[in-house]
């Protein structure tokens, strides 16, 4: 059997890194948060990764505005997220990534070689009252590395 290689907290003394996935829900938004304070008492690296993808239509011609334009506002709210992660956390490396894709398949090519990777228990997906979402129980079967799925506190 041959030994995995991957950079995880503790190999060679280095820090670890640490993935969350956010999309903007108060369980992703508290499991930034919490994310954070954990790179901060580890000295790991923090990766915030978001997903992006065209609206289905079905078959039907949905109108957008001229100016829509899903990646770019993707982007401004992981920097956003980033940047007040930052204002509380300034000690820790923190990196933005930015996808057009299902997060489910993303966060898991993510979390090669991370220490952890931690998502919210439930997103903006279609069935709100369910104790755990597709994304997170896809991630935490198929991850790379351990997965901590927070569970909002509301």
């Amino acid at each position: 059997m041959t030994p995995d290689t991957s950079n995880t907290a503790g190999q060679e003394g280095k820090p670890g890194r640490i993935v969350v996935g956010i999309d903007g829900s108060p369980a992703s938004i508290e499991a930034l948060a919490w994310a954070g304070r954990q790179a901060s008492l580890t000295t790991a690296s923090l990766e915030i990764v978001m997903t992006w993808d065209w609206p289905a239509s079905y078959g039907w011609a949905l109108p957008y505005p001229s100016d829509y334009d899903p990646a770019e506002s993707t982007r401004a709210a992981a920097v956003e997220a980033a940047s007040g992660l930052r204002a509380n956390y300034p000690n820790i490396e923190i990196s933005t990534r930015v996808e057009e894709g299902h997060p489910a398949p993303v966060l898991v090519e993510a979390s090669k070689g991370a220490s952890l990777l931690v998502v919210g228990s439930r997103g903006h997906g279609e069935f709100v009252g369910m104790l755990i979402g597709s994304v997170s129980e896809f991630c935490a079967t198929n991850a790379h590395c351990p997965v901590l799925i927070h569970r909002d506190t509301a």
